[in-house]
């Protein structure tokens, strides 16, 4: 699933678009298959009377609750995550039916750190906390590549700057031959 191009503003450009790492998915897909084999243990296992039906249903029913619950959800949830870094700002867009979309301009970061724990290094993914003016805090859990995502970020803030002031002095400089570049005699 890309990211919605409409979404972006005329000449904003996609810098990094990640989601998040790949081992938030490990934990959710070993729930589904265990509740999956238990589901086939309950089939051949159980014997095929009146009592074993019910039985079946049970394990079913369990089966069922604990494999969606704690393995498909997870797992939809980790794929309709998406962190994406533009030249202005950075995007952060989750949720399976309901969308959550949240915009942090660029411009307006004045912290970023990284947290990372024993397990995230020997992956190289992270916890990236940036914190805003105006007491806004967003947390992009289990980035990968957060070293890499942390310093791209710190580059697009330094540059951000002088991209507006740029476009300050382009603004100010008179047209060319526009009456008030010209001297008169």
């Amino acid at each position: 699933m890309a990211f919605p191009e409409d979404v972006l503003a005329d000449e904003e450009e996609i810098v990094l678009h990640v989601r998040p790492h790949w081992k938030a998915v490990v934990l959710p897909a070993l729930v589904l298959v265990l509740a999956l084999s238990g589901l086939v243990m309950g089939l051949v296992l159980l014997p095929a009377t009146d009592g074993g039906r019910i039985g079946l249903l049970m394990v079913a029913a369990i089966m069922l609750y604990y494999g969606g619950r704690y393995g498909v959800h997870p797992l939809l949830d980790w794929r309709c995550t998406e962190y994406v870094l533009t030249g202005e700002r950075l995007l952060m867009q989750r949720g399976i039916v309901d969308r959550e979309r949240r915009d942090l301009p660029l411009n307006r970061i004045n912290d970023h750190a990284m947290k990372q724990s024993l397990l995230d290094r020997v992956f190289g993914s992270g916890t990236l906390t940036i914190d805003s003016i105006g007491d806004q805090r967003a947390v992009l859990a289990g980035v990968p590549a957060a070293q890499l995502v942390q310093s791209t970020l710190y580059e697009l803030i330094e540059l951000a700057p002088a991209r507006e002031a740029e476009e300050e002095e382009e603004e100010d400089q008179p047209q060319r031959g526009s009456s008030s570049g010209r001297r008169s005699r």
